[in-house]
């Protein structure tokens, strides 16, 4: 089962994207070419983008990759989902990601169970049915799974401070952010009391 979500790191009410400095007083009088922009919400933001892949079981993030920030979290899912994977949960920014051609074209890709989330607007109950709602308790079932994949993001920033870039390139960003994951893993599996099995690996 795998859990799959873009990573941005940004203030509170945006955390989930990786600012880098737009600002051309440098040695090469640019910004970073390989950081773009994107809008979510209202505000434009100027960075990259953490695609990651965690265990629905566990929350431990197997996979991750990066891109500019202005490139579709849907672009990168099928490097996320393992060979191994039968079940497969994300937000609604993956929509539609069966009928992608890199999925399509792949058998262990296509014939993955992809349980997306819909958007709110696609729930056309009102609220004048007094009956259950059975559309929104799936999307509830669906969101329950699917928010494990916040929680190493969660510690990524917070413990870690990871909340914008640090170097100029995607690559170097992204082996830093390798180190991070790991480390959140690492952090995860000691809260979920494993103290005696990681000593004894790494001892």
């Amino acid at each position: 089962m795998k859990l799959i979500a873009p990573y941005y790191v940004q203030k509170e009410r945006s955390r989930k994207l990786i600012p880098a400095p737009s600002s051309t007083k440098n040695a090469t009088k640019s910004s970073d070419p390989e950081m773009h922009s994107t809008k979510k919400g209202n505000p434009w933001y100027f960075g990259m983008k953490i695609h990651s892949g965690a265990d629905a079981g566990t929350g431990y993030v197997h996979t991750i990759t990066a891109t500019a920030a202005n490139v579709h979290d849907i672009a990168k899912a099928h490097e996320l989902v393992r060979e191994d994977d039968h079940t497969v949960y994300g937000d609604s920014g993956y929509l539609g990601v069966e009928k992608r051609t890199e999925i399509r074209e792949t058998p262990a890709l296509s014939g993955v169970d992809y349980r997306i989330a819909k958007r709110p607007s696609q729930n056309r109950m009102t609220k004048a049915y007094k009956g259950t709602n059975w559309d929104r308790k799936i999307e509830h079932a669906k969101a329950s799974v699917r928010s494990k994949v916040e929680h190493p993001f969660l510690i990524v920033k917070r413990m870690f401070h990871a909340s914008k870039t640090r170097y100029r390139g995607l690559r170097k960003n992204l082996l830093q952010y390798d180190l991070f994951f790991a480390s959140a893993n690492l952090v995860m599996c000691l809260r979920a009391g494993r103290q005696r099995g990681f000593s004894m690996t790494t001892g």
